[in-house]
C-alpha cells in the first residue's frame, strides 16, 4: 500500500497525506505543504531517527536549500502539535543528526476508516463500550452486557447527553487501544469502560469516564455487591453508575465551555457557563447567571433548561434578596416555561417543579413534575434531592429523609448534595432525633461552606443540643452570609409546615437569629 492510501492517526490528529491536510480533534490546522511532508517522514520512521537530508528531500525534493528552512519547518511542527506542556518532546532533535518523532502512537487507517467519525454533537456526547468479563464465565458475560444495555438506556433518558446506541459501542467488544480513535470513530466526546468480577459470591465492578480526545480520567467508581440477585444487583449498580456519571459529565462540559470564547457561545453553552453560578444559591452569583440566561432564552425561547434555571435564580433572590414579589412571579413564570417546554427533559422538569413547590407554594403541581421528570430519568439525583428539600419543608420528615438518602446514593458528590443534607437536618430536627440533625447539618455545611441556609440548619440543631455557645456562632454566619435573614420571613417565603416552624423556631430564637 502506497503512503497515500492511508491516513496517520496520532494523539488527537489525523494526518491526510492525500490532501495534505493535518487535522486537530477534526479541525483543519494551519500547517503548510512542507511541514506536512516533513511530519510524514517523521511519522514514517516513528521512534526512530531521521537525518536532516531525508527530511530536506522529503520536503523540497531536489531544491538546494539552506538548514535554516529545515528549522523553520520545525519550528512550525512544534507549534501545530501543543498538547501539553510537554509539547516539545513530540519532536526530538539530534544534535549534527537529524530529527525523530517520539509522541504518541501512530496508527494507520485507510481514508474511509479515517474520515467515518461523525462530527460531535453540540451537547455532551458519551459511548458506553462492552464491559470487561475478568471471570470468564458465560453468565458474567451476560451480567456485564445487561449492564451496559441498562446504562445506555439510563443515560438516554437525559436529554442533554447524546448516547451512541449499543450496535456501535458494542463493535469495541475485543478491546480498544486508541481512546483518541475510538471517541473519533463513534463522534462522541467521552467513554465509559468498565470490567466485571465475580467470585465467591460477590460481584465487583469498576467504572470510568474518560475525555476521549485527551484520555484523561473524569470520574471513576467502584461497586461491591452479594451476587445473590444478579439481576436485581444489574439494575441497582447501572442506576447509580447514571446517576453518579450525570454531574460528572455536566462538570466536565462546563469546564470545556469555559474554554471558549464568550462570543462563540450559543444557547447550549450558555446555560453549561451559567450552571455553576445557578448552583451556588447565592444572590450576586445567580444575578450573573441570569443574564448568561436570558441571552440563552432569547437565542432560543423555547430552551426548557434555561427556563429552569432561570426560575432557580429567581427563586433564590425571592428568598435571599429582599422577598421581592417580582422575583417570585418570574421564578413562576420560568418555571411553567420550562414544564410547557420540557415535557422530555427530566432536569427541566424537575427545577420547574422545585421552583413550583417553594415559590408558588403549590406542592402538588410540583410533584407532579417531580414525578413526571422520574418517570423520564429513574436515576436522578437532582430530583430526588430537590424533591426531599420540598417534603422537608412541608413537614415530611421520613419521605424527605428517604428522598434525601436515594439522592446522595445515586450522586454523593452532586452539587446539591448540601440541599440533601438539609432537607434531613431539618427532617430529624422534628423528629427529635437532635443528634442525627447536627450531623446532617455539618455534612451541609462541608458541602456547601458559602451557603446560608446551611447555617441555620446548624444553628437549630446545636441549640437543641443544648451547644449555645457554637449555635450562636453559627447564627452569625448566616448574618454574615444574609443579613437581612429573618426566620419568620423564611419560613413565610417557603411556606413551611406549622410543627417545623415550631421546632426551628424555639431553637432558631435559642441560637440567636431574629425572629
Amino acid at each position: 500500500m502506497a503512503s497515500g492510501d492511508f491516513n496517520y492517526l496520532f494523539g488527537p490528529f489525523c494526518l491526510h497525506p492525500e490532501t495534505g491536510i493535518l487535522l486537530r480533534a477534526g479541525e483543519p490546522t494551519m500547517l503548510g505543504r512542507r511541514a506536512v511532508a516533513l511530519l510524514q517522514a517523521l511519522l514514517d520512521s516513528a521512534g526512530a531517527p531521521v537525518s536532516k537530508a531525508a527530511l530536506v528531500e522529503a520536503g523540497w525534493g531536489s531544491l538546494a536549500v539552506a538548514e535554516n528552512n529545515l528549522t523553520v519547518q520545525i519550528a512550525a511542527l512544534r507549534r501545530v502539535l501543543v498538547t501539553g506542556p510537554d509539547h516539545q518532546s513530540w519532536i526530538e532533535t539530534l544534535p549534527r543528526r537529524g530529527y525523530r518523532y517520539i509522541g504518541p502512537a501512530v496508527t494507520r487507517g485507510s481514508p474511509d476508516k479515517a474520515q467515518a467519525g461523525p462530527p460531535l454533537p453540540e451537547r455532551a456526547s458519551v459511548a458506553v463500550l462492552p464491559f470487561a468479563d475478568l471471570s470468564g464465565s458465560p453468565e458474567n458475560r451476560y451480567f456485564a452486557d445487561g449492564m451496559v444495555d441498562d446504562i445506555i438506556n439510563g443515560l438516554s433518558r437525559i436529554r442533554s447527553v447524546f448516547v451512541t446506541a449499543r450496535g456501535s459501542s458494542f463493535t469495541y467488544r475485543s478491546g480498544v487501544d486508541d481512546l483518541r480513535r475510538v471517541g473519533h470513530e463513534l463522534g462522541v466526546r467521552y467513554l465509559l469502560e468498565g470490567a466485571v468480577r465475580r467470585e465467591a459470591g460477590r460481584v465487583r465492578v469498576t467504572v470510568s469516564l474518560v475525555d476521549a480526545s485527551t484520555r484523561a480520567q473524569i470520574w471513576a467508581d467502584r461497586y461491591d455487591r452479594s451476587s445473590d440477585d444478579l439481576f436485581g444487583l444489574q439494575d441497582e449498580i447501572a442506576l447509580s453508575v447514571v446517576g453518579s456519571m450525570a454531574p460528572n459529565i455536566r462538570r466536565a462540559e462546563i469546564d470545556r465551555v469555559k474554554r471558549k470564547r464568550p462570543e462563540n457561545l450559543d444557547a447550549y453553552d450558555l446555560v453549561l457557563r451559567a450552571q455553576p453560578d445557578v448552583d451556588s444559591g447565592m444572590p450576586d452569583q445567580v444575578t450573573r447567571a441570569l443574564s448568561l440566561l436570558e441571552r440563552a432564552i432569547a437565542l432560543d425561547p423555547s430552551y426548557a433548561l434555561a427556563h429552569g434555571n432561570a426560575a432557580m435564580c429567581h427563586h433564590c433572590l425571592f428568598l435571599r434578596a429582599g422577598l421581592r414579589e417580582e422575583n417570585r412571579v418570574a421564578s413562576i413564570h420560568h418555571a411553567r416555561c420550562a414544564i410547557q417546554q420540557g415535557s422530555d427533559d427530566a432536569t427541566a422538569l424537575t427545577l420547574a417543579g422545585f421552583s413550583l413547590g417553594m415559590d408558588g407554594h403549590d406542592r402538588d403541581a410540583a410533584f407532579a413534575a417531580m414525578d413526571s421528570a422520574l418517570a423520564l430519568s429513574p436515576s436522578s439525583a437532582l430530583t430526588h434531592i430537590l424533591g426531599s428539600v420540598l417534603l422537608g419543608w412541608g413537614g415530611q420528615a421520613e419521605r424527605a429523609i428517604e428522598w434525601s438518602s436515594r439522592g446522595l446514593r445515586l450522586s454523593p458528590f452532586d452539587p446539591w448534595a448540601f440541599a440533601a443534607y438539609d432537607a434531613q437536618a431539618m427532617s430529624h430536627l422534628l423528629l427529635g432525633r437532635y443528634e442525627d440533625a447536627c450531623r446532617a447539618a455539618c455534612r451541609a455545611v462541608q458541602a456547601n461552606p458559602v451557603h446560608s441556609i446551611t447555617y441555620v440548619q446548624l444553628t437549630a440543631a446545636l441549640a437543641k443540643l443544648g451547644r449555645l455557645q457554637e449555635a450562636k456562632i453559627a447564627a452569625r454566619r448566616v448574618l454574615d452570609l444574609h443579613p437581612a435573614f429573618r426566620f419568620s420571613r423564611q419560613f413565610a417565603g417557603v411556606n413551611c409546615a406549622p410543627e417545623l416552624a415550631q421546632v426551628l423556631g424555639d431553637a432558631l430564637r435559642a441560637g440567636g437569629l431574629p425572629e
